[in-house]
């Protein structure tokens, strides 16, 4: 069984079908169902796919996000109004099938990265809210269009990243990498109680980079640091679990398109089970904007913080949200981009 809970008040069992977003639904669930992905030169990943490629965070005009004042302009680039104007992403596309003999399994002894607390009190947590999970902005270069996203922050050596879906950092098969790319930690109505934190470097899964396959729909960015503050240092930042069942009790928070616009971080719960592409499924009904939300083992109330054992991918005509499964390869991507600052 599992719950869905507004982020601040209790929610009545209600029925949301519609996304919110552009895009046409294609058949491909395997609830018999529509399954949409929530959105919108890599070297060709081997094996399983784990093969996975940093890329440094770009404005629209092409230029590298390479100092601090380029950070601050991008801060002031998302206003309020281009905010609110940012469509949560909903691309609708039908998932790549996972045939037997690419079938990801666990690869390795289960094993988790500890979580940190934020270094201030003011991160402290309201019901159901994290300040360690926030609300992704940014334009994609194919159509110049402004979208947005979710995102938490993982605690790693640099301090510095957060874990979203691959979707969100680029567009996938004949896509390309998103631009003016920015992480705003428990945004709430266009309010940013811990500012706004600009992309450095960003990686994703060749595999999602060549043919969007949703098994590698995984992505994580190294942040600038804000007024000299690091994001995990801000938030705290949330810990990292690879090679678990794929039955596991889960905190999935984000802000969904669907539920209040996606200006409000909502909170499911639930008893996750696997899915047939692989990856892991909860009955949450989480439209497009949801995507890259972390979905969390061990949640703690009180602090807002857990272990991420998958990020939010997918959603199917009849509400079932699906996450990449953790393994060996998505360790191998936080161990590459977890030092980078």
């Amino acid at each position: 069984m599992r719950s869905l809970r507004h982020a601040i008040l209790p929610l009545a069992a209600a029925t949301v079908l519609a996304l919110i977003g552009a895009g046409t639904a294609e058949a491909g669930s395997a609830q018999a169902g529509t399954k949409a992905q929530l959105t919108s030169g890599a070297p060709t990943a081997a094996g399983n796919g784990a093969t996975s490629v940093g890329h440094t965070a770009r404005l629209s005009n092409g230029s590298a996000v390479d100092s601090a004042r380029d950070a601050a302009a991008l801060a002031r680039f998302w206003t309020p109004e281009r905010m609110a104007k940012a469509v949560s992403l909903d691309k609708v596309a039908a998932p790549a099938r996972a045939d037997a003999a690419r079938k990801l399994v666990p690869t390795g002894n289960p094993g988790t990265t500890p979580a940190a607390s934020a270094r201030s009190s003011t991160a402290s947590p309201r019901i159901n809210e994290s300040a360690a999970v926030g609300k992704v902005f940014f334009t994609n270069p194919s159509n110049g269009g402004t979208y947005a996203c979710s995102a938490s922050a993982l605690n790693s050596d640099s301090k510095q990243m957060v874990v979203t879906a691959g979707h969100c950092v680029h567009g996938g098969s004949g896509g390309t990498w998103m631009t003016n790319w920015v992480y705003v930690p428990r945004y709430r109505n266009g309010n940013r109680p811990f500012g706004t934190f600009a992309a450095k470097q960003m990686r994703t899964f060749t595999a999602w980079i060549n043919s969007s396959d949703l098994r590698r729909d995984v992505a994580m960015v190294t942040t600038w640091p804000l007024n000299g503050n690091k994001i995990v240092n801000v938030t705290g930042g949330h810990g990292m679990s690879w090679n678990f069942s794929r039955t596991q009790p889960i905190t999935i928070l984000g802000y969904p398109g669907n539920f209040n616009s996606g200006e409000v971080q909502w909170a499911c719960t639930g008893t996750t089970r696997a899915a047939s592409d692989n990856g892991i499924e909860l009955q949450c009904n989480f439209g497009g904007g949801s995507s890259g939300g972390p979905w969390l083992r061990v949640f703690n109330d009180s602090n807002g913080l857990g272990s991420v054992n998958g990020v939010m991918s997918t959603v199917t005509s009849n509400g079932w949200n699906e996450a990449a499964y953790f393994d060996d390869a998505v360790k191998g991507m936080f161990d590459a981009q977890g030092g980078v600052t």
